[in-house]
């Protein structure tokens, strides 16, 4: 038995096709499992309420509101936050398990490997495979006020990295990458833009090859094979796509001065 409870949280909207394997992977592990959703037009919720202890219906107000707004329906100390596209595996479990049952255990923040899936294989290098902080200590902590890449906030960090790994079925098709990324680039922009940063189309060409080289090369994308040049050019693509919107929003915002 797991000597410290976990509360667990799952933010969802039209995810029917992948809820259900995330959420049996957690009931009847975690001590408390929260569905919050923002306006599924699907089955997700009913879903949803097969193995959640309680689902909330919200509006969206943004990736870091959400997850403060979950985090703050967590009872318990320690907190799960786990994507719907993410599975905890058997062996994960365990080792969390041995860890939060640790009688002098010092870390505030878990890290797992990430294996990300992408069109039937594991990528094994760069961005994806990065291990991911998916288990922290309450006190203290809060997500980033943003749109998108909603970093996790802490008072101080002392991080234990696990072996087992979470396994992660970002995309459903190469249409639902593509369009991922250019939303996640849209909103990373608007957040950019409201914090009165800058940006051009040169500079946004520049990051599309910046990021790919990062990607590719660097990050030893390249062993991937073809999955990992594809992976290098969305993620170029990304960083194009972020800066390009970036560049229109101050340009539209110039223009509407000058007719002022």
């Amino acid at each position: 038995m797991r000597s410290r409870k976990i509360s667990c949280f799952v933010i969802s909207c039209n995810e029917e096709d992948r809820i259900e394997a995330c959420l049996q992977s957690l009931a009847g592990w975690v001590d408390q499992l929260i569905v919050v959703d923002s306006g599924s037009k699907d089955r997700t919720v009913e879903i949803a309420e097969k193995y959640a202890d309680k689902v909330y219906q919200t509006d969206w107000p943004g990736f870091g509101p959400q997850r403060n707004r979950a985090l703050a329906w967590c009872e318990h100390d320690w907190v799960l936050s786990i994507d719907a596209d993410e599975v905890l595996t058997p062996e994960l479990k365990v080792e969390i398990d041995q860890v939060l049952s640790e009688p002098e255990l010092d870390a505030n923040f878990i890290k797992m490997p990430w294996h990300t899936y992408f069109f039937g294989k594991l990528l094994k290098h760069g961005r994806y495979s990065t291990p991911q902080g998916k288990l922290f200590l309450k006190t203290g902590a809060s997500f980033k006020d943003r749109q998108v890449h909603e970093t996790l906030l802490l008072p101080y960090e002392k991080v234990r990295v696990l072996k087992s790994a979470i396994i992660h079925h970002s995309w459903r098709s190469y249409q639902h990458c593509q369009e991922k990324h250019v939303k996640y680039a849209c909103l990373g922009a608007e957040d950019k833009f409201a914090r009165g940063k800058k940006a051009s189309l040169g500079f946004a060409i520049l990051r599309f090859f910046t990021d790919f080289i990062q990607q590719y090369v660097l990050r030893l994308g390249f062993l991937d094979g073809w999955r990992g040049l594809l992976m290098a050019i969305v993620l170029g693509q990304y960083a194009f796509h972020k800066y390009a919107a970036l560049a229109t929003m101050v340009a539209d915002k110039k223009a509407k001065q000058m007719k002022g």
